[in-house]
């Protein structure tokens, strides 16, 4: 489901959390109301959007109410970014008399008030939350909010990242000797790696050839590089759909474009095929001499 717009709510008890999940709910979204973070990755794999073509995105509302979610949520988010997962995390926020007075109209008992004050809990809580907060993608103070008004927000978040996960991504193999292509929006020099040119037995062979194919990624520095440039495209791509980006256009170059650049753009292109993104794959000069 990594095609899925996902909002993952969080943030301060009493600042609206349960709103903005009823806004995203009504923006089409799927919502889970303290889905323990762990399970997050599991339900994920979960074939929803298959039973619901409509279906806008995923939202979550995750706090302090699960035990374990200020401990885990880093490493487990963070796998999900590396994994090409397109997710926002909002942070609603409020003033402590806001929230106070909040918490005397509706009675409800504050997840940290056990043994003290509901003002000493919003402070605790505040501190434990200190570091989530600050790697959230978005920052919500809803002090001045009604309900209706922290709707029609969320709602326009909701609206701005309809487009997630619908850019198209082009990789293309070229060779430096015949010029750097004008469109490409991250170039990569793969000419560090071995040559199969000066291997008679390789030269007249091109990259789509399997010896060739076999010859570079058999290479362990083949290999390390792969892995390296592969977590980095998975950092890079949710942020440039985050923006809006509808085109990337990755280019991998080597010093003819026949064998190096081939093998690996096709590498890198299969690996964002499997992450289930919109790619195609061009050999600019595969066939020059």
């Amino acid at each position: 489901m990594n095609h899925l717009n996902i909002i993952i709510i969080t943030g301060l008890s009493g600042s609206g959390k349960t709103t903005a999940m009823a806004a995203l709910e009504d923006n089409g979204y799927y919502c889970v109301d303290n889905l323990p973070v762990e399970l997050l990755p599991k339900f994920l794999e979960l074939p929803i959007e298959e039973r619901n073509s409509e279906l806008a995105g995923l939202g979550f509302v995750m706090d302090l109410r699960e035990k374990s979610f200020v401990s885990k949520h880093e490493s487990i988010l963070g796998g999900l970014r590396r994994k090409g997962y397109p997710y926002e995390i909002l942070f609603l926020e409020a003033d402590d008399r806001t929230l106070l007075h909040r918490y005397k109209a509706t009675r409800r008992q504050h997840p940290l008030a056990k043994g003290q004050g509901i003002a000493a809990a919003i402070q605790a809580e505040k501190e434990l939350l200190k570091p989530l907060r600050a790697a959230c993608d978005r920052i919500i103070d809803t002090s001045a909010f009604n309900v209706h008004e922290l709707k029609a927000h969320i709602a326009d978040i909701a609206a701005k990242t309809k487009n997630y996960g619908s850019m198209q991504i082009n990789v293309l193999s070229f060779g430096f000797k015949y010029g750097i292509p004008q469109d490409a929006d991250l170039i990569i020099d793969v000419r560090f790696l071995p040559n199969p040119h000066f291997v008679p037995r390789l030269k007249p062979l091109d990259g789509a050839n399997r010896k060739i194919r076999d010859f570079v990624l058999g290479k362990k520095i083949s290999r390390d590089f792969l892995d390296r440039y592969l977590d980095l495209l998975d950092f890079l791509v949710p942020h440039y759909e985050r923006e809006g980006k509808a085109h990337l256009t990755i280019a991998v170059g080597c010093t003819g474009g026949r064998h190096r650049s081939v093998v690996i753009a096709s590498q890198v292109s299969d690996h964002i095929a499997e992450a289930g993104r919109q790619v195609a794959v061009l050999h600019r000069d595969i066939s020059q001499g």
